[in-house]
Formats: C-alpha cells, structure tokens, sequence
C-alpha cells in the first residue's frame, strides 16, 4: 500500500510539472507572436504615414513627426555604433543635442541586449558594401526644351480589298519506279568450257495512284508492266524471244476498321505483252490474253509500318474471293486449267495478297509479294522477291526470285507443280 501511495504520488509531480512546462512553451510563443505581430503593424503604419504623396502639404509638426531618423528602427534590424558608444561613454558630445536620437539609440539599445537574435546586419558590413549617400537639399532641375507640335498623321479609311483564296485538298498521291537494265554475254567458239554468247534487255515500269482523304477512305492503285528479251546463237527459230512479260493492275477500296485494319475490296487483273516461246519451237505457251486473269475479293487489310518504318507494305486476307480466267487462244486452253476448248473459267475461294517494302540498308532494298488463291480443290501460290543494289541515283543491280506453285497445270516429271524463275540484271534506275 505504501508502495501504491508513493507512485502515486510521484504521477501526480510529474503532471504538474508537465502542464508548468506546457504552459511556459505556449506563453513564450503567444510573447513571440505578439512582438512579431506589433512589429508587423507598425512597420505597416509607418509606411502609410510615409507615403510620398502626402508630403507636399506638411506643417512643421508633420514634418518633425515624418523624420527620417526614424529609419534605422523600421529597416531590417542593423547593430549601429554610435547607439553602443553614446551609452558607454561617461561623457558623449552627442548626448542631450538630439533628443529624438537618443530615443532612437536607447531603443535600439534596449533591443540588442534583450533580442540579439534579432539583429541581421551590422553598420561595418553596410560600410563594406558602399558609403551612406547624403540627402539632396536643392530639388534637381531639368532642361526641357519644347519642340513644335508634329502634325497629325492622316490614316485614310479606305482599305484595299483582300482576295482570299481557298486551295482545295489534295487527297492524292503518285510515285512510281522505272528501270532499264541489260546484260551481255560473250563467249568464244573454243572457250575450253563451251557455253554460248548472249545479250538481254530488261525494262519495267511501275506506277502508283492512291487516294486518301484522311477520314477513313483509301483508293490504291498500283500499275505494274515488264518486258523483257534475250538472244541467243543457239535458237535458230527466234533472233529474241520474251524473258519477263507482266502486265497487272492492283486496285484496292478501303474503309477504316481501326488504326491499321481496312475493310477492302481488291480487284486484280493480270495477263501479258506478247507472244512466250521456247528455244527452237514455234508452239506459243503464252500471248497477250492467253491467259487473262480478274480476281475480284472482299476482305480485310492490315496497313504495315514495322522496324521503325523501314518495312512498310500491306497485307490482304479475303475469305471471299471470284476468279475469271479467260484464255483467247483455245489450244492453250488445258495448259490453263480449262476444259479442252473452253475460253473462259469461273472459280470461287479465297486470297491471300501480301506486298511489302523492306530498306534493309541505305543502298539496299528487298521487295516480295506472295499471292494466293485457292478453291479448296486447286491451288495457285507464287512468291515474287526483288532485291535491289544502288550504286548511286541512277545506277542498280536487281536479283530477281520467283518460286511458283499450280497444280491446276500440267505436272512436271522433275518438278512436279513447282516452277521457279531467276535473273539478275545491271543498268540504269529512277524512283520518285
């Protein structure tokens, strides 16, 4: 019970003690607000009283009262001297000449012994920084010489009429490439591994027209035609016959699904220039029209802009898809894919088109397309790849790859549907 009581009791001090230091910590800061807030108003008073507008109309007693002895006890708070050593001396000259400014040094006085914190500068930094400008007695005057009167400037009202001329849109865009490239060959007769002399020409000309209004519409149109002739000494039946022959239109309708997706309608029409033939035979394998294909598909496309926008392109999933082949010349019929004597053909299926552009380096480009259809009986796949070298603007090597597959045609003992094609050419290029 003792122990209780003492514990107690020891509680009941230490409280005490608390709220006594509490109550010390908040009255010490109300004393520093109020100084603070006095302070405050003061400086703010003072300022009114001060203001330059007010000055011109002062009696003496206003202007005893607008002294500007005053400063030193509105400025931020500077440890003057002369406040220090007038109240140490035992003797000061000063003392007792100026009353008001020896309030103003015991004032100050007063504040740096009870408030050093306070203090902010003193008189020997002020000194450092530059000297005490003296008040100017006489007012400052200045020569104004006045000059005639400038005449007005007559401003006339009329204002020339403006034509405002408004440029239509324009949502179309044209590019195209054109290249013209050879090779030659020759060979002598006793050349110890055989072979023969021969010269070929390769041209090509694309063409491209797209529109595109910005609002979800998109018209391609891509014109594609190459033609190309070789010679050589050991066809006794053709001087030249056609190496490459393409004629093909691409025309695609789109109207944005998302970003990069399109609801598409293609058309696709394809055929050639003029007569194919073989070394030593006159049978005529192909001829303009001989065949003609017109694929007509509705589907998506996919809009490509990948590594940076190097590769560029666009892919064609069509799910429904009409083929219309004609051939003119009816022996070729069957070679087509045509009953025997039949000009023309009706398919129904899907396709598949995918056409990219890849700048692999600045003087390096590959170029595919991979086409497809398919009726889900037969099948008709190709892959058309172009790699292009530029020497510089104008000159270029082309590698040309071109895989094949059909099996709606013939089969090949050695290569059964497949068929391939190659070539490589230098010569002159353009590209805008």
């Amino acid at each position: 019970m003792r122990y209780l009581f003492t514990c107690l009791l020891l509680g009941l001090a230490f409280s005490a003690s608390a709220q006594r230091s509490s109550r010390a910590d908040r009255l010490l800061e109300y004393q520093q607000y109020q100084v603070n807030k006095n302070y405050s108003d003061s400086l703010v008073a003072f300022k009114e009283k001060l203001d330059s507008e007010a000055m011109p109309d002062m009696n003496d007693e206003e202007a005893d009262y607008y002294d500007g002895r005053f400063y030193r006890l509105f400025a931020p708070l500077t440890f003057y001297h002369s406040s220090a050593s007038n109240a140490l001396r035992m003797e000061s000259k000063m003392k007792g000449i100026d009353p008001i400014n020896d309030e103003i040094d015991n004032t100050l006085l007063s504040v740096y012994l009870e408030r050093p914190d306070l203090v902010v500068n003193s008189e020997r930094r002020l000194r450092k920084v530059g000297g005490i400008s003296n008040d100017l007695i006489a007012p400052i005057q200045q020569d104004v010489e006045l000059t005639e009167k400038v005449e007005d400037v007559k401003v006339d009202d009329v204002v020339d009429t403006v034509e405002v001329v408004v440029t239509k849109p324009n949502f179309w865009t044209f590019k195209g490439d054109y290249f013209l490239q050879g090779l030659q060959t020759y060979i002598s007769n006793n050349w110890y591994k055989g072979g023969e002399s021969n010269y070929s020409l390769l041209g090509s000309i694309t063409m491209e027209a797209n529109y595109n209004n910005k609002q979800k519409l998109k018209w391609d149109n891509k014109l594609e035609m190459k033609l190309g002739f070789l010679t050589s000494k050991s066809d006794s039946v053709h001087y030249v016959k056609a190496s490459e022959d393409l004629l093909r239109l691409t025309s695609t309708l789109g109207l944005q699904a998302s970003k990069r997706w399109y609801y598409t309608l293609q058309l696709l029409a394809y055929t050639q220039f003029t007569r194919g033939y073989k070394s030593n035979d006159y049978f005529v394998y192909s001829d303009i029209m001989s065949p003609f294909n017109l694929n007509i598909s509705l589907g998506m496309d996919y809009s490509v802009e990948w590594l940076n926008k190097k590769l560029t392109g666009n892919i064609h999933l069509a799910p429904f898809a009409y083929r219309f082949k004609y051939v003119d010349r009816l022996p070729l019929s069957k070679r087509n894919g045509l009953d025997e004597g039949k000009h023309t053909l009706h398919d129904f299926g899907s396709q598949f088109t995918i056409d990219l552009k890849w700048a692999i380096a600045e003087n390096m480009t590959y170029q595919t397309r991979m086409y497809g259809f398919t009726t889900y009986k037969k099948v008709e796949w190709e892959w058309e790849n172009t790699f292009t070298f530029n020497f510089n603007k104008y000159i270029s090597t082309k590698l040309f790859l071109y895989p094949r597959f059909d099996d709606g045609t013939f089969r090949d003992e050695d290569h059964g549907y497949f068929q391939f094609k190659e070539f490589m050419s230098l010569g002159f290029s353009y590209s805008f």
